[in-house]
Protein backbone atom coordinates (compact mmCIF):
# COMPACT_ATOMS: atom_id res chain seq x y z
CA UNK A 1 0.00 0.00 0.00
CA UNK A 2 0.99 3.24 -0.75
CA UNK A 3 0.43 7.00 0.80
CA UNK A 4 0.94 10.09 -0.46
CA UNK A 5 1.88 12.83 2.47
CA UNK A 6 1.75 16.22 2.02
CA UNK A 7 3.06 18.08 5.19
CA UNK A 8 5.61 21.03 5.60
CA UNK A 9 6.10 20.79 9.25
CA UNK A 10 9.28 18.55 8.86
CA UNK A 11 9.09 16.66 12.57
CA UNK A 12 4.86 15.79 11.84
CA UNK A 13 6.13 14.48 8.34
CA UNK A 14 9.01 12.57 9.78
CA UNK A 15 7.15 10.91 12.65
CA UNK A 16 3.95 9.78 10.67
CA UNK A 17 5.98 9.03 7.85
CA UNK A 18 8.39 6.47 9.82
CA UNK A 19 4.92 5.09 11.76
CA UNK A 20 2.89 4.44 8.61
CA UNK A 21 6.32 2.54 7.21
CA UNK A 22 6.13 0.36 10.65
CA UNK A 23 2.95 -0.83 9.65
CA UNK A 24 3.81 -1.66 6.34
CA UNK A 25 2.70 1.61 4.09
CA UNK A 26 5.14 2.84 1.42
CA UNK A 27 5.42 6.59 2.05
CA UNK A 28 5.96 9.52 -0.11
CA UNK A 29 5.94 13.06 1.43
CA UNK A 30 5.60 16.48 -0.28
CA UNK A 31 6.75 19.34 1.66
CA UNK A 32 4.90 22.17 0.01
CA UNK A 33 1.51 22.35 -2.01
CA UNK A 34 2.85 22.51 -5.18
CA UNK A 35 5.47 19.38 -5.13
CA UNK A 36 2.14 17.88 -3.11
CA UNK A 37 -0.21 18.01 -6.30
CA UNK A 38 2.63 17.41 -8.64
CA UNK A 39 3.37 14.41 -7.24
CA UNK A 40 -0.52 13.22 -6.55
CA UNK A 41 -1.11 13.96 -10.58
CA UNK A 42 2.12 12.08 -11.70
CA UNK A 43 0.88 9.28 -9.55
CA UNK A 44 -2.67 9.30 -9.18
CA UNK A 45 -3.41 5.27 -9.75
CA UNK A 46 -0.54 4.31 -7.86
CA UNK A 47 -2.06 5.84 -4.78
CA UNK A 48 -3.70 4.06 -2.22
CA UNK A 49 -4.70 7.23 -0.02
CA UNK A 50 -3.66 10.47 0.10
CA UNK A 51 -3.37 12.23 3.72
CA UNK A 52 -3.10 16.49 3.26
CA UNK A 53 -2.33 19.42 5.11
CA UNK A 54 -4.55 21.86 4.72
CA UNK A 55 -2.32 24.97 5.02
CA UNK A 56 0.49 24.14 3.15
CA UNK A 57 2.92 27.12 1.42
CA UNK A 58 2.61 27.07 -2.47
CA UNK A 59 -0.77 25.80 -2.71
CA UNK A 60 -3.66 24.72 -0.15
CA UNK A 61 -4.55 21.24 0.40
CA UNK A 62 -8.33 22.35 -0.36
CA UNK A 63 -6.85 23.39 -4.07
CA UNK A 64 -4.52 19.97 -4.02
CA UNK A 65 -7.64 18.06 -3.13
CA UNK A 66 -10.35 19.83 -5.51
CA UNK A 67 -7.54 19.12 -8.51
CA UNK A 68 -7.07 15.14 -7.56
CA UNK A 69 -10.82 15.08 -7.90
CA UNK A 70 -10.88 16.38 -11.35
CA UNK A 71 -9.13 13.88 -12.57
CA UNK A 72 -9.74 10.72 -9.71
CA UNK A 73 -12.76 10.41 -7.52
CA UNK A 74 -12.03 6.67 -5.83
CA UNK A 75 -8.36 7.46 -3.87
CA UNK A 76 -9.50 8.00 -0.64
CA UNK A 77 -8.14 11.83 0.78
CA UNK A 78 -7.83 12.68 4.88
CA UNK A 79 -7.67 16.12 6.01
CA UNK A 80 -4.86 17.37 8.68
CA UNK A 81 -5.79 20.36 9.85
CA UNK A 82 -5.71 22.91 13.11
CA UNK A 83 -8.89 23.99 11.62
CA UNK A 84 -11.45 22.79 13.91
CA UNK A 85 -14.83 24.81 13.01
CA UNK A 86 -17.74 22.69 11.93
CA UNK A 87 -17.35 25.03 8.71
CA UNK A 88 -14.02 24.21 8.15
CA UNK A 89 -15.01 20.73 8.42
CA UNK A 90 -17.86 20.97 6.07
CA UNK A 91 -15.31 22.93 3.58
CA UNK A 92 -13.01 20.41 4.00
CA UNK A 93 -15.44 17.35 2.72
CA UNK A 94 -17.16 19.59 0.12
CA UNK A 95 -13.90 20.11 -1.63
CA UNK A 96 -13.48 16.22 -1.91
CA UNK A 97 -12.17 15.11 1.27
CA UNK A 98 -13.13 12.00 2.53
CA UNK A 99 -12.02 12.30 6.39
CA UNK A 100 -11.11 15.47 8.49
CA UNK A 101 -8.56 14.85 11.20
CA UNK A 102 -8.08 17.80 13.89
CA UNK A 103 -4.56 18.46 14.97
CA UNK A 104 -2.98 17.23 17.68
CA UNK A 105 -4.51 13.38 17.07
CA UNK A 106 -2.96 10.67 18.09
CA UNK A 107 -1.31 8.35 15.59
CA UNK A 108 -3.41 5.11 16.55
CA UNK A 109 -6.66 7.24 15.74
CA UNK A 110 -4.56 8.05 11.86
CA UNK A 111 -3.76 4.62 11.43
CA UNK A 112 -7.50 3.72 12.55
CA UNK A 113 -9.68 5.90 10.06
CA UNK A 114 -6.94 4.78 7.16
CA UNK A 115 -8.00 1.44 7.29
CA UNK A 116 -11.25 2.04 7.09
CA UNK A 117 -11.18 3.90 4.32
CA UNK A 118 -9.19 1.22 2.88
CA UNK A 119 -11.84 -1.47 3.77
CA UNK A 120 -14.45 0.79 1.79
CA UNK A 121 -13.15 1.38 -0.94
CA UNK A 122 -15.01 0.62 -3.51
CA UNK A 123 -15.33 -2.87 -5.02
CA UNK A 124 -12.44 -3.34 -2.41
CA UNK A 125 -11.31 -6.95 -1.92
CA UNK A 126 -9.74 -8.45 1.22
CA UNK A 127 -9.31 -11.95 0.80
CA UNK A 128 -6.86 -13.18 -1.70
CA UNK A 129 -6.04 -17.47 -1.95
CA UNK A 130 -4.16 -19.33 -3.78
CA UNK A 131 -2.42 -22.89 -3.47
CA UNK A 132 -3.70 -23.31 0.11
CA UNK A 133 -2.60 -19.60 0.99
CA UNK A 134 -5.33 -17.03 2.34
CA UNK A 135 -4.24 -13.61 2.98
CA UNK A 136 -7.09 -11.53 4.63
CA UNK A 137 -6.29 -8.07 4.65
CA UNK A 138 -8.93 -6.88 7.47
CA UNK A 139 -7.27 -8.88 9.59
CA UNK A 140 -3.95 -8.51 8.64
CA UNK A 141 -3.61 -12.74 8.99
CA UNK A 142 -2.08 -15.16 6.68
CA UNK A 143 -2.76 -19.00 7.05
CA UNK A 144 -1.37 -21.67 4.64
CA UNK A 145 -3.79 -24.59 4.93
CA UNK A 146 -5.63 -22.92 7.75
CA UNK A 147 -2.61 -22.68 10.08
CA UNK A 148 -1.20 -19.03 10.91
CA UNK A 149 1.74 -17.89 9.03
CA UNK A 150 3.50 -15.40 11.08
CA UNK A 151 5.10 -12.60 8.33
CA UNK A 152 6.71 -9.40 8.69
CA UNK A 153 5.22 -6.21 7.78
CA UNK A 154 7.28 -6.28 4.24
CA UNK A 155 6.84 -9.49 3.28
CA UNK A 156 2.90 -9.12 3.78
CA UNK A 157 3.11 -6.28 1.70
CA UNK A 158 4.98 -8.02 -0.93
CA UNK A 159 2.63 -11.05 -0.65
CA UNK A 160 -0.20 -9.20 -0.72
CA UNK A 161 0.96 -7.33 -4.18
CA UNK A 162 1.29 -10.38 -5.95
CA UNK A 163 -1.80 -12.14 -4.94
CA UNK A 164 -3.99 -9.10 -5.86
CA UNK A 165 -1.92 -9.09 -9.43
CA UNK A 166 -2.02 -13.13 -9.38
CA UNK A 167 -1.20 -14.48 -13.06
CA UNK A 168 0.05 -11.11 -14.07
CA UNK A 169 3.63 -10.10 -14.01
CA UNK A 170 4.57 -7.93 -11.17
CA UNK A 171 7.60 -5.98 -12.41
CA UNK A 172 10.49 -5.82 -10.25
CA UNK A 173 10.31 -1.76 -10.33
CA UNK A 174 6.98 -1.60 -9.85
CA UNK A 175 7.30 -3.81 -6.58
CA UNK A 176 9.94 -1.34 -5.49
CA UNK A 177 7.37 1.59 -5.87
CA UNK A 178 4.49 -0.06 -4.79
CA UNK A 179 6.24 -1.69 -1.37
CA UNK A 180 9.04 0.52 -0.83
CA UNK A 181 9.87 4.40 -0.86
CA UNK A 182 9.81 5.83 -4.24
CA UNK A 183 12.98 7.07 -4.03
CA UNK A 184 14.48 3.47 -2.92
CA UNK A 185 17.83 2.54 -4.44
CA UNK A 186 17.85 1.51 -7.80
CA UNK A 187 19.41 -1.41 -6.88
CA UNK A 188 16.09 -3.86 -6.79
CA UNK A 189 17.72 -6.87 -5.08
CA UNK A 190 16.14 -6.40 -1.73
CA UNK A 191 13.13 -7.73 -3.08
CA UNK A 192 14.91 -11.08 -3.61
CA UNK A 193 15.16 -11.34 -0.21
CA UNK A 194 12.05 -10.91 0.54
CA UNK A 195 10.34 -13.22 -2.23
CA UNK A 196 12.86 -16.34 -0.87
CA UNK A 197 11.33 -15.34 2.78
CA UNK A 198 8.19 -16.18 1.33
CA UNK A 199 9.27 -19.31 -0.11
CA UNK A 200 10.33 -20.64 2.67
CA UNK A 201 7.55 -20.03 4.60
CA UNK A 202 5.02 -20.81 2.20
CA UNK A 203 6.12 -23.41 -0.29
CA UNK A 204 4.95 -27.16 0.04
CA UNK A 205 8.48 -28.97 0.30
CA UNK A 206 9.83 -30.46 -2.97
CA UNK A 207 7.15 -28.86 -5.18
CA UNK A 208 7.25 -25.90 -7.58
CA UNK A 209 7.27 -22.43 -6.01
CA UNK A 210 3.90 -21.01 -5.73
CA UNK A 211 6.05 -17.43 -6.88
CA UNK A 212 7.30 -18.00 -10.96
CA UNK A 213 10.84 -15.92 -11.42
CA UNK A 214 10.23 -14.19 -14.52
CA UNK A 215 13.72 -13.58 -15.67
CA UNK A 216 14.64 -10.03 -16.10
CA UNK A 217 11.53 -9.02 -15.36
CA UNK A 218 9.79 -9.94 -12.54
CA UNK A 219 7.61 -12.43 -10.48
CA UNK A 220 4.21 -13.57 -10.62
CA UNK A 221 1.50 -16.06 -8.54
CA UNK A 222 1.36 -19.35 -10.71
CA UNK A 223 -1.50 -18.93 -12.14
CA UNK A 224 -2.76 -22.97 -12.16
CA UNK A 225 -2.13 -22.99 -8.29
Amino acid sequence: MRILLAEDETAIAGFLKEGLEEEGFAVDVAINGRLGLNMAIENINEYDIILLDWMLPGLSGIEICRNIRKINKIVPVIFLTAKDTVDDTIFGLEAGANDYLKKPFAFEELLARIKVLLRNKEGEQTVFETNSIVLNTDTHQVTKNNLSIELTQKEFALLEHLLRNKGKVCRRTRIIEKIWDIHFDKDTSVIDVFINALRKKLDDGGKVSFIQTIRGIGYRVNPHL
